[in-house]
């Protein structure tokens, strides 16, 4: 990455699992997108061949358009957003490179890293966040709309507490290289 700084050596790279998934929060997003769809398709099927006035066709337009995203879109877009991203552990911070129209690339120190926390599945595969989070609660996973998280994280990564564990030793290495005055203040 062309973003190190001097003496900043890389410890750990990767990125999140690629393709279409599943979250937990999908057992409550999928009915609920399923019946806003089914609405709004019923509701432009039914203004259509009532012969409403245009006003009345043009309004569901949105909500079919936003519909269809909550449907099927969303797991694209994510998809897509996952495609882009990567993750990046050095001795001094946690990057965290992604965006969908635009890349951003987000820096965290790792002497000033307070609270992180690691999800893990039974096969290695888990969620380091940074920060607060709602670490362990099934809806944590869903984005509402692309680039929408709250707390920074090392999402759907593979061997995540090897991960979790370089984080911590750098995390306490970058503590002693602190100035005295600094650690005791």
């Amino acid at each position: 990455m062309e973003n190190l700084l001097v003496n900043e050596h890389v410890l750990w790279h990767g990125t999140p699992r690629q393709g279409l998934m599943l979250r937990g929060a999908d057992v409550l997003m999928i009915p609920f997108s399923l019946l806003w769809g089914g609405f709004t398709a019923f509701w432009e099927y039914s203004v259509i061949n009532a012969d409403a006035p245009w006003m009345f066709r043009l309004w569901g337009i949105p909500f079919m358009l936003m519909g269809i995203h909550m449907i099927v879109g969303r797991f694209f877009l994510e998809s897509w957003q996952r495609a882009r991203t990567d993750y990046l552990v050095t001795n001094a911070r946690i990057l965290i490179r992604s965006g969908i129209f635009r890349r951003q690339l987000k820096s965290l120190e790792l002497l000033d890293l307070g609270e992180f926390s690691l999800t893990e599945s039974g096969n290695g595969e888990g969620t380091i966040s940074f920060g607060v989070s709602q670490a362990g609660n099934m809806f944590s996973g869903l984005a509402a709309w692309p680039g929408d998280e709250t707390v920074p994280r090392f999402d759907t990564i593979a061997d995540a507490r090897k991960v979790y564990e370089i984080i911590r030793g750098a995390h306490r290495a970058a503590g002693q290289t602190r100035p005295l005055a600094q650690r005791q203040g």
